[in-house]
């Protein structure tokens, strides 16, 4: 019998992503639009998102917040933000109809939403 010892450098995904932030702050992570951020802007936008999402009194870490957004920058923020908020992400698609969303909302018992507005 072989045995494999897996030696994990992160503990979730959360850390991975903290990581790369890092590593790579001033290298672009993301193009969409004409508009490129790099690393350390999605990790401030992402930081400063996840420190609002903390103070709002109805969201607790394990909770789970809906993104409802298009393949936009915005996105990974919003998702990176999230994590580090300790939340748990519900995707939904933007396209869905109100029925399907009341459905998906429902079901997944979310707190929140993250959505693009005018």
């Amino acid at each position: 019998m072989t045995q494999t010892i897996i030696n994990l450098k992160f503990n979730n995904i959360a850390d991975l992503i903290e990581d790369s932030l890092l590593k790579y702050a001033d290298k672009p992570a993301f193009s969409c639009l004409g508009q490129t951020l790099s690393f350390a802007q999605i990790d401030a936008k992402s930081k400063a998102l996840a420190c609002w999402l903390q103070q709002q009194e109805n969201l607790s870490p394990g909770d789970r917040i809906v993104i409802q957004l298009p393949n936009l920058n915005q996105y990974p923020i919003a998702a990176y933000a999230a994590f580090r908020a300790g939340l748990v992400i519900v995707n939904t698609n933007p396209l869905y109809t109100p029925r399907e969303m009341q459905h998906q909302f429902k079901d997944s018992g979310a707190k929140a939403i993250i959505l693009l507005t005018d």
